[in-house]
């Protein structure tokens, strides 16, 4: 069983010996301080340019995540946390600004690095079973823009949209 598998049921822990439980309590500083965990709640296809330990999904992984509703429930947790971070909330089917979105949107005011953070969530979402979520993710994103919440360029969007909907043409 890879590393990645054993972190996500709770049994294993990332290569800085963090397990899932430990992330998830990290504060919003934290997350904001910390690089190297986006890439365990998280993982892609590619490795990380920024951190070499990160798992890289193969074709295995995401065939169990797709099969285990457990993990795919402690994923949706991750999510969960990471909107917090951003400032969004869950509303029934439906993402938009949380209680802590004034004080957070920061983060959506010019490009930084949870940016690609963003992106990261929204493959991660993608491959591992979550589409719905990641669906509702960039519908919030663009929600955000058309309302003035967010300064994101047509470029940025259209990245986003094409790590949601890897198939269907850019619209700009």
């Amino acid at each position: 069983m890879s590393q990645l598998i054993e972190f996500y049921r709770g049994t294993g822990s990332d290569t800085r010996g963090r397990n899932l439980e430990r992330i998830w309590a990290y504060s919003d500083s934290e997350m904001e301080y910390h690089h190297d965990f986006i890439q365990w709640l998280f993982p892609l296809r590619e490795p990380s340019q920024y951190n070499p330990d990160a798992p890289v999904l193969c074709d295995e992984d995401i065939r169990i995540f797709r099969a285990d509703a457990s993990l795919r429930q402690n994923l949706a947790h991750s999510f969960e946390r990471f909107l917090s971070f951003l400032g969004l909330a869950r509303h029934q089917e439906r993402i938009g600004p949380g209680p802590d979105f004034e004080r957070r949107s920061g983060v959506f005011t010019s490009p930084n690095h949870n940016w690609l953070r963003i992106t990261r969530v929204l493959i991660s979402l993608r491959l591992l079973g979550l589409e719905a979520d990641g669906q509702a993710f960039f519908a919030c994103l663009q929600e955000l823009v058309k309302n003035g919440q967010a300064k994101v360029s047509n470029d940025t969007m259209a990245y986003w949209q094409n790590a949601t909907f890897p198939d269907r043409p850019i619209q700009r």
